[in-house]
């Protein structure tokens, strides 16, 4: 029953997923070691 579309759209929702959480991991380590997102270029 899987399409073609499916499976491809499965695999765009999965790498959103893995990027969104690699970006939420490094926001908690440089909010617990007092740094600031992006290398403190953003002000």
């Amino acid at each position: 029953m899987f399409t073609n579309k499916r499976i491809i759209i499965l695999g765009i929702i999965v790498l959103l997923g893995f990027i969104l959480g690699r970006l939420a991991v490094r926001a908690v380590i440089n909010l617990m070691l007092g740094g600031t997102m992006f290398g403190g270029n953003l002000l």
